[in-house]
């Protein structure tokens, strides 16, 4: 976006030296709400399609045709402190859209909607994206990112730690939780399923039970066993999510972190021993 520019290294945006010589070509809907709050809807969405270089003739049409689309067609007249959050978040929208940009970056866009128009909201982004358009969605509900991505980026404290397309992401991370719920709550449940081998530990869910297992085993022998053993309605072997890989990743990440100030500390000790 050029509003930090790096202290080393290039960056290509659109394949320009910077977003500065690309703005025109990009879209952005920030955080923090960036509407001038005292002007009203239709003169403000007008002026910000102007400045990224939208021809005049028969934008007004193309801005009301928006409004209709997020079903704000009646506020065109009002000033933006008066709308709603929701109502701001989807005005933000329109305006980084309505020059229709190549590159799209959303940082946090579901903020202050409801489930309504949340579903809205990926709707018109899958349109954006089908379109041909590449959309950049920054956001920490992880839920979201696997509901609509493609391809998975992962920072933690300044690192990139994943940067995968989900189907790779998918094959990648394989599922080690079995789920079981069975017909009935025998007290003897909890430490069968702890003994099946390849189990490495069980918990209880309100449900049933989650088996987590050990790397390299067999889940569908796992699953038969647990069947054979008892009456279940139902036994699935449960797809990881996002939020728990990376979870797993700061995890493993902060591993290593104190495996390696040990090692310093342990370093600096022996150099400390060898002046004495």
């Amino acid at each position: 976006m050029s509003i930090i520019f790096p202290d080393r290294g290039e960056i290509s945006v659109l394949g320009k030296a910077s977003a500065v010589e690309s703005k025109d070509r990009i879209g952005y809907l920030p955080e923090e709400r960036g509407l001038y709050r005292k002007m009203r809807v239709l003169p403000f969405l007008t002026y910000m399609a102007r400045l990224k270089g939208v021809d005049s003739g028969g934008l007004h049409l193309k801005v009301m045709t928006w409004l209709h689309r997020v079903g704000l067609k009646d506020v065109a007249r009002k000033k933006c402190e008066e709308l709603s959050k929701g109502m701001q978040q989807k005005i933000q929208f329109i305006a980084a859209v309505l020059h229709e940009p190549e590159l799209i970056i959303l940082d946090e866009p579901f903020s202050g909607l409801d489930p309504v128009n949340r579903k809205l909201m990926r709707q018109l982004f899958d349109e954006q994206h089908k379109a041909g358009r590449t959309l950049i969605f920054s956001t920490h509900a992880m839920y979201e990112a696997e509901q609509l991505c493609d391809h998975l980026v992962m920072i933690n404290r300044g690192k990139k730690v994943l940067d995968l397309p989900m189907d790779e992401i998918w094959r990648r991370f394989d599922p080690r939780t079995i789920v079981v719920e069975a017909l009935d709550d025998h007290a003897g449940h909890h430490s069968r399923f702890a003994g099946l081998p390849g189990v490495i530990s069980t918990g209880g869910t309100e449900a049933g039970y989650e088996l987590k297992l050990a790397d390299g085993a067999d889940p569908a022998a796992i699953m038969a066993a647990v069947v054979q053993g008892c009456r279940v309605r139902r036994v699935e072997l449960k797809r990881v999510s996002v939020e728990d890989i990376f979870i797993d990743l700061v995890e493993r990440s902060g591993e290593q972190d104190i495996a390696s100030v040990r090692t310093e500390l342990a370093a600096d000790r022996a150099a400390e021993v060898g002046r004495a």
